[in-house]
Order: structure tokens, then C-alpha cells, then sequence
């Protein structure tokens, strides 16, 4: 499979029908991301279970600050609807299927309890201040 092509307009259905999405945000002048894409191409072809989407940061940069991305190229995961991963670098091909393989273990139940009660704690942080 290859990679989609994500905006904002797209991006709710695109997370919704997909249990698990990696998101390459890049941009066309970006000389490390230029040498990311065939590597994260070449990853899409063999993962076809998976959805591998592209976000221009230039075009889409409403998505790209919702992201809080501030560096690229930068890869995010996101495995059903959560968030579970995202850092700036271009990484090479061994690094990047180990991380699809940390990503395909995780426990999504455990990612869950973890995220509910980090947005407690930082509830109960806003709500003392």
C-alpha cells in the first residue's frame, strides 16, 4: 500500500477507520525528509496492514501545530485513536521497523489506563492552582 496524503479534512475519517496510522510530517525543502521518504515508502510497501499517511507541513500547517510539530521530519503513530508516538529525526530503515514492531506489541488497553490517568493528574495539577 502507499501512503495517503493527510490534511485536516481528512484526517478524523482517516484515524477513525484505521487501528493503526503512522504519519510522516515533512516538507519538500526539507533535505532530511527528501531522504526519509524512500525508506518510509519502502515500509508502507511491506507493512500493507497498516496505514502510512504523509502530512505536508507546509500545506497542512494547521495539522502539523496540532501536532506540536516543531522539527522535521517527525514520525507519529497513532494506534487506535491514541496517540503513541511522536519524535522529530529521520530515522533509517532498521530503526524504523523496530519501532513498527514496538508499536504493533503494545498493550493499547495499558496505553489507555496510562493516558486516563495522566489527563486525571493533570486535571487535579489545574484544578489545585
Amino acid at each position: 500500500m502507499s501512503t495517503i496524503e493527510l490534511t485536516k479534512e481528512n484526517f478524523e475519517e482517516t484515524v477513525s477507520e484505521n487501528d493503526f496510522v503512522l504519519i510522516d510530517f515533512w516538507a519538500s525543502w526539507c533535505g532530511p525528509c527528501r531522504s526519509f521518504a524512500p525508506v518510509y515508502e519502502a515500509a508502507a510497501e511491506r507493512h500493507s496492514d497498516l496505514t502510512f499517511a504523509k502530512v505536508d507541513t507546509e500545506a497542512q500547517q494547521e495539522l502539523a501545530a496540532a501536532f506540536e510539530v516543531q522539527s522535521i521530519p517527525t514520525l507519529a503513530i497513532i494506534r487506535d485513536r491514541t496517540l503513541v508516538f511522536s519524535q522529530p529525526g529521520a530515522l533509517p530503515e532498521a530503526a524504523l521497523e523496530d519501532l513498527i514492531g514496538q508499536a504493533r506489541q503494545l498493550d493499547m488497553d495499558e496505553v489507555r489506563r496510562a493516558a486516563e490517568a495522566q489527563a486525571a493528574a493533570d486535571g487535579a495539577e489545574g484544578a489545585g492552582a
